[in-house]
């Protein structure tokens, strides 16, 4: 019978004739369709998956080259063109859209022999932190149904958190990958900003937005990032620095075994923060020092600003990037022939989108008007490059940098979708890292007493996710 733990015992288990692709694949597909109401996935490519692991296990049979991710069972966030395949972003508006070309990380998983099985649920064009505002329904916590699951990228989590694909690739773009990593119990990564490239990732704030990978163990998150990272032709934004060995980084001894680490005071006194997750981060800490690691408390004053700043260029990017869909070019068109060109638009976009969409197309629009300009999105600018220059002072004197990923474990269905600047609230951790562009990642470390899974987040300095893959595997090792 087909189990998986790791990649690496994967490929073991495919190399001694113990399993092959084409049992992965079967195995997977029985487990979507068992766990259906979950409504991670939106669509499961069944017949090309079979067929792709069928010429994979041919291959290896033939002793041909076995590819870094050969044989791996991967799902894609619904804002990630796969040619020939339906990409919607969970949005009416984009109804009956086929990719016409592959996002450059879904062509470099392909070259490394990987599978791709479907695509998943999210919330729509990736705005949401519960995956409650996708147009195809809620996507529920496996662990809780009654619970959500994170967002955006929550059917992207899901899937691994349930175990109906090895690793899947979400976006993050304030903690579209953290969070719901965080919900579900599993290993978020979000890398630095321009680590992989943004080609064929449907934009949301292009600034912020970065592929993001959700696996079960930290080596399958840095096998992932190791296959799929790198300089692209196509994204003018992603880093021509070299890809590091991530893989063979986690398994040499690391020369630094003592971290010094830090975390804003603030985060910890901040009232939103549920008291048994604080109480956990404390201890954790005093584990930490402990263990021998230093781990220093940094005040942190401008933590209040972080939300308003990110929502505000965020929002503003969106009222842009989202200008695209007018239903003339491609995608959902209103009915009616007698309109004009803005009835048109007014129309198709206000049938296409979504409430959240709207609400945050309509608050960019705004901060980007005539006389608002400078109050709102020259002020919120300013605030990123002061956290960027506080960021590169608190790395210049620690490895890293640790904190809550979320104020709350998983919340119930509708309990805080009445109020949209609550939900944005649950952010205030993890944006941070998108505003200044770091690595961070959430690791799972502790359970709620309602039962629900939730952990830490790691921070390091720029393109240094050699140091936070082995502060976080050091980390869960500890726990």
């Amino acid at each position: 019978m087909f189990r998986f733990s790791t990649i690496k015992d994967y490929h073991k288990a495919l190399q001694n004739g113990q399993t092959t692709c084409v049992e992965a694949v079967r195995f997977y597909v029985d487990a979507i369709r068992a766990t259906a109401s979950l409504n991670a996935y939106l669509e499961v490519y069944e017949e090309e998956a079979l067929e792709r692991a069928a010429a994979l296990d041919a291959q290896r049979t033939a002793g041909e080259t076995f590819g870094a991710l050969h044989g791996v069972v991967v799902g894609l966030k619904d804002v990630l063109c796969y040619k020939g395949h339906v990409v919607s972003a969970a949005s009416r508006i984009l109804d009956g859209f086929h990719a016409i070309y592959h996002a450059t990380a879904v062509e470099k998983l392909l070259d490394a022999g990987a599978i791709i099985i479907g695509r998943h649920n999210c919330d729509e064009f990736a705005m949401g932190s519960s995956n409650e505002n996708s147009a195809f329904g809620v996507v529920k916590n496996a662990l809780d149904t009654t619970r959500v699951p994170g967002g955006s990228s929550g059917g992207s989590a899901v899937a691994v958190q349930a175990g109906l694909c090895m690793v899947s690739l979400g976006s993050d773009t304030g903690g579209s990958v953290r969070q719901p990593a965080d919900f579900c119990g599993i290993i978020g990564l979000k890398p630095t900003y321009g680590r992989i490239s943004r080609y064929g990732l449907i934009a949301y704030a292009s600034s912020f937005d970065q592929i993001g990978i959700f696996a079960g163990s930290i080596e399958d998150a840095a096998l992932t990032l190791e296959v799929i990272a790198g300089a692209d032709a196509f994204d003018s934004t992603v880093s021509e620095q070299p890809v590091p060995a991530y893989t063979q980084a986690l398994e040499t001894v690391s020369d630094k075994p003592q971290y010094k680490l830090a975390y804003f005071r603030e985060a910890l006194e901040h009232p939103g923060l549920d008291p048994e997750i604080k109480a956990a981060t404390e201890a954790y800490i005093k584990k930490l020092s402990d263990a021998g690691h230093t781990v220093e408390a940094v005040d942190f004053e401008l933590l209040e600003y972080v939300v308003p700043a990110y929502y505000v260029l965020t929002t503003a990017e969106a009222s842009s990037n989202l200008s695209r869909y007018d239903g003339v070019k491609y995608g959902y068109r209103a009915p009616g022939q007698d309109m004009d060109l803005t009835a048109l638009y007014k129309a198709t976009r206000s049938q296409g989108f979504g409430k959240e969409v709207q609400r945050r197309i309509m608050l960019g629009s705004f901060v980007l008007s005539a006389g608002y300009f400078d109050a709102y999105f020259t002020k919120a600018q300013q605030v990123r490059r002061i956290l960027s220059d506080r960021t590169k002072a608190i790395f210049s004197q620690y490895d890293a940098l640790i904190s809550p990923t979320v104020p709350s474990p998983a919340f119930k269905f509708g309990e805080m979708s009445h109020d949209p600047v609550e939900m944005f609230l649950a952010d205030i951790y993890t944006v941070f890292a998108n505003l200044v562009g770091i690595p961070g990642i959430s690791i799972p470390l502790f359970k709620h007493s309602n039962g629900m899974p939730f952990g830490l987040q790691v921070m390091a300095s720029h393109f240094d996710e050699v140091s936070l893959l082995r502060i976080s595997k050091d980390m869960m090792s500890l726990q």
